[in-house]
């Protein structure tokens, strides 16, 4: 049981940042724009995080360094994409590139540090329960928080003013252009938010999941976290499942090689890779079935007027 527990909360732990970042995405194309700079941006985010963390800025302001660099690399991507009318594809493509590169350069000097040893959080009493606690009260805060952040979007998406008006800029921009809603100012924001829990999930990578630095840290997990929302049909609570489905795929390598196992450690740290190129092949079968879930306007600039 207490293998089980640990398994599990391993699982929470690793897919956290997947999940952050899928949520993320999600809120940004839910309106209608397709950011493909997710790695970049978390990438850009992660080496923020830490600089701010080995300064000894504390865990509170690496976060808020995080989702500021993430929230920042978003509004240049809205600035192209919104503002400039660019290819939302091609920006994408640059944005995460020059992200790569830029996270390179200047996390250079840190290469290799690592953080002061963390204290481990737990609940009073509730982290003492038997598998229910070490999974989700003895985790970082931000783990069980993304949890309720998945949970509230779902609920935002279908029930709340604001959750419509996002649904409609993605799926009829014209109709919510008609009703007077200035429908690049709010593409432009939802992106913006979108960047910031990207940053999260960077900055989570780099002060509390490694805790240290090293270039390309985050080692792909931007490009899962893009393909977790059409493997959950663009709808919150199966970005949850998708990304603690990957973070669980993670965590087996190292649950194969206790138990001695005996597979090649190259082949098992493909095992997320695989899973996502599987995942991505099945998807590609069936067309209908994406254009059926799929916001309408997914990746259409709109020109108002035009």
């Amino acid at each position: 049981m207490n293998e089980l527990a640990l398994l599990l909360a391993a699982t929470l732990a690793s897919g956290t940042p997947l999940a952050l970042a899928g949520l993320g995405l999600l809120i940004g194309e839910k309106a209608g724009v397709l950011n493909l700079g997710t790695e970049g941006t978390m990438l850009v985010a992660a080496v923020a995080g830490f600089a701010v963390a080995l300064a000894g800025g504390g865990q509170g302001l690496a976060f808020a360094a995080g989702a500021a660099a993430g929230a920042l690399m978003a509004a240049l991507f809205a600035l192209l994409v919104i503002g400039l009318n660019t290819n939302q594809y091609a920006t994408g493509l640059a944005l995460s590139l020059f992200g790569a590169g830029f996270s390179a350069f200047v996390g250079v000097s840190m290469v290799g540090q690592k953080l002061p040893e963390q204290a481990v959080f737990a609940l009073p009493w509730l982290g003492e329960l038997p598998l229910v606690g070490p999974v989700l009260f003895a985790q970082h805060p931000l783990v069980p928080l993304t949890l309720l952040l998945g949970l509230g979007l779902a609920w935002a998406l279908d029930h709340s003013r604001a959750g419509l008006v996002l649904r409609a800029l993605g799926e009829s921009p014209e109709a919510a252009h008609a009703l007077g809603y200035p429908v690049r100012a709010l593409r432009a924001a939802a992106v913006i938010l979108g960047g910031a829990l990207c940053g999260l999930a960077g900055a989570y990578l780099s002060v509390v999941y490694a805790p240290l630095w090293v270039e390309g840290l985050v080692s792909g997990r931007g490009w899962i976290a893009l393909a977790l929302t059409p493997f959950a049909t663009w709808r919150p609570t199966r970005v949850l499942l998708g990304a603690y489905l990957f973070g669980g795929v993670t965590m087996l390598q190292f649950a194969l090689q206790g138990a001695g196992v005996e597979i090649s450690s190259q082949l098992l740290a493909m095992l997320p890779y695989l899973a996502t190129v599987i995942v991505l092949a099945l998807i590609s079968r069936n067309p209908l079935w994406i254009r059926t879930h799929m916001p309408a306007s997914l990746g259409k600039p709109f020109h108002p007027g035009g």
